[in-house]
């Protein structure tokens, strides 16, 4: 059975903004879950990458950025616990507390490296998307008798963006 345009928007806008995995999307849509699957093989073959405008989706909504901040507020906290724990002990030669420090220091900067790295990749996307949400909320808030239209702009948009973004 073919599926419309309007389906496979569907199936990606839940995938991508509702967060659901593939194959509960495509089922609420009634299409069998290979279809969606090759759906999003052709999208990124298309430039349209469905795990990154995710990924960015879950940005925009804080999703990594609070996992991010809770993990580095936990290393801080290990840190200064560690800190007072070396200062604390006697027993410990100052040689080996340098080590512990040194190790703890590079442990601590390498987390920090990667949690760079980790939201730049769909920075833009998460950008674009959160303008692209806002936008909408503002639609509906001030111009409700043109949300139908915009609704219908926004799904082909979403892909634009995907593509120029991700």
């Amino acid at each position: 059975m073919a599926h419309d345009a309007d389906t496979r928007r569907a199936v990606r806008g839940d995938y991508i903004f509702k967060q659901l995995g593939l194959e509960v999307a495509a089922v609420m849509h009634e299409v069998p879950v290979a279809t969606a699957r090759r759906w999003k093989r052709e999208a990124l073959t298309a430039g349209d990458d469905w795990d990154k405008a995710k990924s960015a989706q879950m940005i925009a909504g804080g999703g990594i950025e609070d996992v991010v901040r809770q993990t580095l507020a936990v290393v801080v906290q290990q840190v200064q616990s560690t800190v007072e724990a070396l200062q604390l002990d006697p027993n410990m030669p100052p040689g080996e507390k340098v080590k512990a420090l040194s190790s703890l220091a590079d442990a601590y900067n390498k987390l920090m490296a990667a949690s760079r790295r980790l939201m730049p990749e769909t920075d833009r996307l998460a950008v674009a998307t959160d303008v692209a949400k806002r936008l909408a909320e503002f639609v509906r808030a001030h111009f409700p008798q043109h949300q139908a239209a915009f609704a219908e702009i926004l799904g082909p948009f979403g892909e634009d963006l995907a593509k120029a973004y991700g």
